[in-house]
C-alpha cells in the first residue's frame, strides 16, 4: 500500500513507471501509477486528453505560492531489443544500477519529484502554498497535445503556477553539473526551388532550379547571425538535406529543395529571422525563371531565466548535497520549458543524460535517490524564499 514513508523512497516507483512501455504517443498505464501515488500523498488529480495524448496535472494545497515539478511519461522507442543488456521495459536493477527506458529522461526524475515531496511533507509537514505536477504524454512526440495545450487549459480553469522546475535529464556527466536557466530558440525551413524541366543539351528551354537553391542557401548560411548573448552561444543555421532525386545527367531537373535548422538566442527572434530568409529568398528568386516556396516553423523562441531568489535556491541545493557549483546553462536542444515560460519563471534540473535516447539507457540508484534529496531540499527552501 502506497503511502508517505513508503513514497520517501523512488526507486521503486521509478521501477514502476519505467514497467509501463508508454513509448509517445502511447500512455501503457505511466500516468495512473503516477496519479496512484501523488494521490496517496493527498494530491488532487486531474486528467486531460488531447486527441490520442493523456495528461496529468495534480496539485497539492489551495494557496499561493504554486511550485510546480514539471515533465513527461513518454519516451522514445527501445530500438533493437536485442541490443540492449537487460530489458528495455523490465526495469532491472543491477550493479546498483536502473536500467529501462526513460530511466534517466526522465521516469527517474519523475519518482524522485515524487519522493521529494513525500520527505517535505515528512519533515516539514503541509507546505505553506501549493506542490503542482504538469506531467504530458507528448514531449518527445511533436509536442503539440501536451504541455502547451495543457497548460491553457488549466489556466483556462484559474490555476496559476509561480515557478516550475522540469526534470529533464540536465548533467552531462555528474549529478550537480548543470542547472539549465533557459534555451535556445529553434526554426525548421523547408525550401523547395521550382523550375522548368528540360533537356541539359538545349537549357534555354529550361530552368534550373539548382542555382537559385544554391545561392539562397549561400545567402543564409554566409551571414553571422550573432556574436552570443549573454549566457548563450552564438545562433548558428545548419543545413541538414539537400534533395534533387535527379538520376538521369541528361535532364534539367523541376525541383529541388534543401531543409534547415536555426537554434538561436535571445539576440534573434523568431519572426525577425522569418523576415529575413523571406527577404533573401525574394533576392534569390529575382531575374530567374524559378519560384521559391518557403515552410518556416518556430518550435520555440529563445528565452532566459533571470538569476535571483528562485536560481539561487536552486543552485544552493544542489551544491549542498552534491558538492557541485553547478553552472547554469542554456545548450542542448529544446524542452517544454519553451511553453512554461510565458506563465511562470522556469528551470531545469534532472538526471544525468550520457545514456538518454540510447541502448541500454541507465542511471545510477544513488543519482535517482540524490536527485529527490535535492528536490526535497527545493521545496524546503522554496517555501521558506517565497512565503
Amino acid at each position: 500500500m502506497l503511502d508517505l514513508s513508503s513514497l520517501t523512497d523512488p526507486i521503486p516507483l521509478a521501477r514502476r513507471l519505467i514497467q509501463a512501455p508508454s513509448v509517445t504517443p502511447k500512455d501503457a498505464g505511466a500516468l495512473d501509477v503516477l496519479s496512484e501515488a501523488l494521490e496517496a500523498l493527498g494530491f488532487v488529480c486531474q486528467r486531460f486528453k488531447f486527441e490520442e495524448v493523456d495528461n496529468l496535472y495534480a496539485r497539492l494545497g489551495s494557496a499561493a505560492p504554486v511550485f510546480c515539478f514539471a515533465g513527461h511519461t513518454d519516451v522514445v522507442p527501445a530500438g533493437d531489443d536485442a541490443g540492449w543488456s537487460r530489458g528495455p521495459f523490465e526495469a532491472e536493477i543491477a550493479d546498483d544500477v536502473l536500467w529501462g527506458r526513460g530511466a534517466s529522461d526522465m521516469k527517474g526524475a519523475i519518482a524522485a519529484m515524487v519522493a521529494g515531496v513525500a520527505r517535505h511533507l515528512q519533515s516539514q509537514g503541509a507546505p505553506a502554498g501549493s506542490i503542482a505536477f504538469l506531467i504530458t504524454g507528448d514531449e518527445e512526440g511533436p509536442a503539440v497535445n501536451g504541455t502547451k495545450k495543457l497548460l491553457k487549459a488549466i489556466t483556462d480553469k484559474g490555476e496559476k503556477l509561480d515557478h516550475c522546475l522540469v526534470g529533464e535529464p540536465t548533467n552531462p556527466h555528474h549529478l550537480g553539473d548543470t542547472i539549465k536557466v533557459g534555451r535556445r530558440g529553434s526554426l525548421n525551413g523547408v525550401i523547395t526551388v521550382t523550375g522548368q524541366q528540360g533537356h541539359v543539351a538545349y537549357p534555354e528551354k529550361a530552368e534550373n532550379p539548382i542555382p537559385v537553391l544554391i545561392d539562397l542557401l549561400n545567402r543564409l548560411t554566409t551571414r553571422t547571425l550573432d556574436e552570443g548573448a549573454p549566457h548563450f552561444q552564438p545562433s548558428n543555421l545548419e543545413v541538414t538535406t539537400i534533395d534533387v532525386g535527379n538520376a538521369p545527367h541528361n535532364v534539367i531537373p523541376a525541383r529541388a529543395s534543401a531543409k534547415f535548422n536555426i537554434r538561436f538566442n535571445t539576440a534573434q527572434s523568431g519572426d525577425d529571422l522569418k523576415q529575413w530568409i523571406r527577404e533573401e529568398a525574394a533576392a534569390a528568386e529575382n531575374g530567374t525563371f524559378c519560384e521559391i516556396d518557403l515552410d518556416l516553423t518556430v518550435t520555440g523562441d529563445a528565452f532566459l531565466t533571470k538569476t535571483g531568489p528562485f536560481t539561487s535556491l536552486l543552485r544552493d541545493a544542489v551544491k549542498d548535497h552534491t558538492g557541485r557549483e553547478p553552472a547554469l546553462t542554456t545548450g542542448g536542444g529544446t524542452s517544454d520549458a519553451r511553453f512554461i515560460k510565458d506563465y511562470c519563471p522556469v528551470a531545469e534540473f534532472g538526471l544525468v543524460g550520457e545514456t538518454m535516447h540510447q541502448v541500454d539507457e541507465r542511471v545510477p540508484v544513488s543519482d535517482v535517490t540524490g536527485l529527490a534529496a535535492i528536490y526535497a531540499d527545493v521545496l524546503d527552501r522554496y517555501f521558506k524564499t517565497f512565503p
